[in-house]
């Protein structure tokens, strides 16, 4: 059954896709493309063991984008009817009408889209879940963690959620394909209480099968150890230190560099790494790679959504920036090749060690763990990072108390160059996999 649903649903936004195409061109489009996806989900929140939310989403929509010449048209629309696919081809049509002439507009070059037969990354594994089996797994989740210890005195709920979701894209070129995925998440949120001192964490798991989740147990008792662990926490001293990211928040400072190397941030020339390829911009041993054919992998893909072949490939080597992040238009403004990356970057690897969080905060010594960051404060035209954080101050490589409202500040090429070692503490649960990064002394703000 699962089979069957998968290949309907793909084959009918196959035809809906090649229907736009062909009325684009007889309506005298010189090109077009056409994006259409369509999803089911079910979401259930549990707080306090009682059942607060339910919701069954269905949802699917289409893009459709057209060439005149270099003057290009889009319209969207959530209506698959074939009056309003008629509709959504003429209004993208009109639109070009009224656009300006852009040289750098037009479909990928044939040469660089996706090749028949498209890899199987196995990303789909629907799950028939029922409400009661949701609801069972999030209240055991919530169990968990309130069980876990006297000071756990409240809760945010514990969410489940399984959706599966379909993705068509073809053009005048005679590309089409489709691929299927699913992802199945479980979160809980807890409050610590200790007096008048109150602290809030989280944990979750998420997996393309259902079977490959962190047991509801897990999740809650990492969620109430978080929560717990920070309570009694105090501010320190304004000083300069070095500063230890967790493995999750660590992806976050490598999505920066990832903005930064951007097509769009490099052609607008609005970037702290402007014309950087074969800088050195990471230290000599560490290196970045992509990889878009990871089974399962949270970011795998067997094509980009302007129909390209993504590709392995090696973005830092011995520290140097070896090539940016592009997409069709962004490779043209800058007289490159796609990379296939429009829609973003696919499984992001980074160098690690067999080091654990507890080597890494030895090798640190006295330092600042990070385990919570607040805010927004990055600006990727200039580099300037400053954003308000909370964790622990560790004292000769163990954790001495937890710490809250300070900031760290520093510089993204500074920082990127002053990493002393990354971790083998993997996070699994995102598109860029990195162990716990230990940088140089950072500007640690406090009272």
């Amino acid at each position: 059954m699962p089979d069957s649903q998968r290949e309907n649903a793909q084959a009918e936004l196959l035809t809906v896709v090649d229907s736009v195409l062909r009325q684009a061109r007889a309506k005298g489009a010189d090109a077009a493309e056409a994006s259409a996806n369509s999803g089911q989900a079910l979401s259930i929140t549990v707080r306090k063991g009682e059942l607060e939310n339910v919701d069954h989403h269905r949802d699917k929509s289409l893009a459709v984008v057209v060439f005149r010449g270099q003057r290009k048209g889009s319209a969207t629309t959530t209506d698959f009817t074939a009056a309003a696919l008629e509709r959504t081809v003429d209004a993208a049509l009109a639109a070009a009408n009224y656009t300006g002439e852009d040289p750098y507009a037009g479909l990928a070059d044939p040469a660089e889209l996706a090749r028949q037969p498209l890899p199987d990354l196995d990303l789909y594994h629907p799950w028939d879940v029922d409400v009661g089996t949701a609801q069972a797994l999030a209240t055991a989740c919530e169990q968990a963690a309130l069980g876990y210890d006297p000071r756990i005195t409240n809760t945010e709920g514990s969410t489940f959620s399984s959706q599966r979701g379909y993705q068509a894209y073809g053009n005048s070129l005679g590309f089409a394909g489709a691929y299927a995925a699913t992802s199945h998440n479980l979160s809980c949120s807890v409050i610590a209480r200790d007096g008048d001192n109150m602290e809030r964490d989280h944990d979750y798991t998420v997996a393309r099968l259902h079977t490959a989740m962190a047991t509801p147990e897990h999740v809650g008792t990492r969620a109430a150890q978080r929560a717990v662990a920070r309570l009694g926490a105090r501010q320190i001293a304004t000083c300069k230190a070095p500063v230890l990211f967790e493995a999750p928040l660590a992806s976050g400072l490598f999505g920066h560099f990832i903005g930064a190397i951007s097509g769009g941030a490099q052609y607008r020339q609005a970037s702290f790494l402007l014309d950087a390829i074969g800088q050195q911009v990471f230290p000599e041993w560490l290196s970045l790679r992509e990889d878009p054919f990871i089974p399962r992998g949270v970011a795998s893909v067997p094509f980009d959504m302007d129909g390209v072949a993504p590709q392995q490939r090696t973005l830092i080597e011995g520290g140097q920036l070896q090539d940016y992040v592009m997409d069709v238009y962004s490779a043209r403004r800058l007289q490159r090749r796609s990379t296939g990356n429009a829609g973003g970057v696919h499984n992001l690897i980074v160098t690690t060690s067999d080091r654990s969080l507890e080597d890494m905060l030895a090798l640190m010594g006295t330092g600042l763990l990070v385990s919570e960051l607040i805010g927004f404060g990055v600006n990727g035209v200039t580099g300037d990072y400053s954003r308000g954080a909370a964790g622990f101050w560790v004292e000769n490589g163990r954790i001495a108390y937890p710490v809250h409202e300070i900031t760290i500040a520093g510089q993204l090429r500074d920082m990127y160059r002053g990493i002393v070692a990354i971790g083998g503490d993997i996070d699994p649960r995102r598109a860029v996999q990195s162990g716990s990064v230990l940088l140089e002394n950072l500007t640690i703000a406090g009272a």
